[in-house]
């Protein structure tokens, strides 16, 4: 049973989305470099599920190339190099995107923070720097210091980047009105916004096709990754026509692979299969279903400090009375439930947060079936 790979969005090799590549395959595999109509259907389908005033698409092949594109739109917009992350955010594999990824180049074989990047606290409401009513709020504050270290240095802000659950800071859910309030002190400065939805968009969260939504904010850029394309090389940036005609100052943007017909066709049926087989609200469904059952395992079992996230998107964060993190008891409870079955993984800062993240055609079935198989290896005297 997989309860990790969200690149496997509407199942393993779902047969309309197989059907739907291998069709366009045997006509035309590559990109011509003129329009074509799977470009047209795919971003029209695809920019339905937006608001209005996200209008305009870019297609790449990959996540980390999708938040590459963001950054230097962000650069082109402002004309400032200045960008404010957080702490423990992954955001790409391109040179551009470990220098804004503290999970990287903070760790084993990274150089530090470079000289324009500007990383704030991973808003943490379990075990972070701050908890209670101004929570957001206080984790807000550290944007506005950012940014006046920013301008001290006769500098501006290009742009804030954030996914909206943290994924390798370990399913972080945002606190209420965080995201707001950092939009608001971003923008105020000549900045934009830019929303990293490369692993819990496309429907995941259950209560709204994008995450960003579930913070009733507008971003200025959205980057598409791993679950649009169900496991073919596909993503994409969506920007306002305002940031997209800025960007459009001469120096071509061009992409030998981006926007094939095959990719989009795929694409186009992802959505498809999401909308037709109402896999949103079935994410819903068993997301609330599971979240619910394993707060009821973390009363029995006290080994579970913090069960949290939305939808298909949960965190299990093993720590003792103390949130003193359990990476040891998480790495074996991972190791045992393979052993029965059940694919899980770990992540985080101390890598003690099980993570799931399942395909959305995720059952009632397969929920009871993890829930079974974790009580079995919680009940080991290991874990106790």
């Amino acid at each position: 049973l997989d309860t990790v790979n969200n690149v496997a969005h509407v199942g393993h090799e779902h047969p309309r989305v197989v059907r739907a590549g291998q069709k366009q395959m045997a006509l035309l595999n590559t990109n011509t470099r003129y329009l074509h109509d799977n470009i047209v259907a795919f971003a029209s389908e695809l920019l339905k599920t937006f608001p209005e005033d996200l209008s305009v698409v870019h297609i790449v092949n990959s996540g980390s190339e999708a938040n590459e594109l963001a950054l230097r739109m962000a650069k082109a917009y402002t004309g400032q190099k200045d960008m404010i992350a957080i702490e423990m955010g992954y955001h790409g594999n391109t040179s551009a995107c470990i220098d804004i990824s503290s999970y990287k180049f903070n760790r084993k074989g990274g150089e530090g923070c470079p000289e324009y990047t500007h990383i704030v606290p991973m808003p943490d409401s379990y075990r972070g720097i701050y908890q209670g009513e101004s929570t957001a709020a206080n984790y807000a504050a550290h944007i506005r210091e950012q940014i006046k270290l920013i301008e001290e240095k006769g500098r501006g802000v290009a742009a804030f980047i954030s996914e909206s659950i943290m994924s390798c800071g370990g399913q972080i859910e945002l606190p209420e009105n965080y995201l707001k309030q950092a939009y608001d002190e971003v923008r105020k400065t000549g900045g934009i916004c830019i929303a990293d939805e490369v692993q819990v968009g496309c429907g995941r969260v259950g209560g709204a096709f994008w995450g960003f939504e579930l913070h009733d904010v507008v971003p200025d850029i959205v980057t598409i990754g791993k679950p649009i394309g169900n496991g073919h090389p596909l993503a994409v940036v969506v920007s306002t026509q305002e940031v997209a005609d800025a960007f459009a100052n001469g120096m071509e943007y061009f992409n030998t692979f981006g926007g094939n017909p095959v990719s989009c066709a795929i694409g186009l049926e992802v959505l498809r299969v999401i909308r037709e087989e109402k896999l949103q609200e079935n994410v819903l469904q068993v997301g609330n279903y599971l979240k619910e059952k394993l707060k009821e395992l973390q009363e029995e079992f006290h080994v579970i400090g913090d069960v949290r996230g939305q939808g298909l998107f949960l965190g299990i964060e093993l720590a003792d009375e103390n949130k003193k993190p359990l990476k040891e008891k998480a790495t074996y409870l991972v190791n045992r439930v393979k052993e029965l079955g059940v694919l899980m993984s770990t992540d985080g800062p101390d890598e003690n947060v099980l993570k799931i993240k399942p395909p959305m055609v995720f059952s009632m079935e397969n929920a009871d079936e993890l829930l079974k198989k974790l009580a079995v290896v919680l009940e080991e005297d290991f874990m106790k």
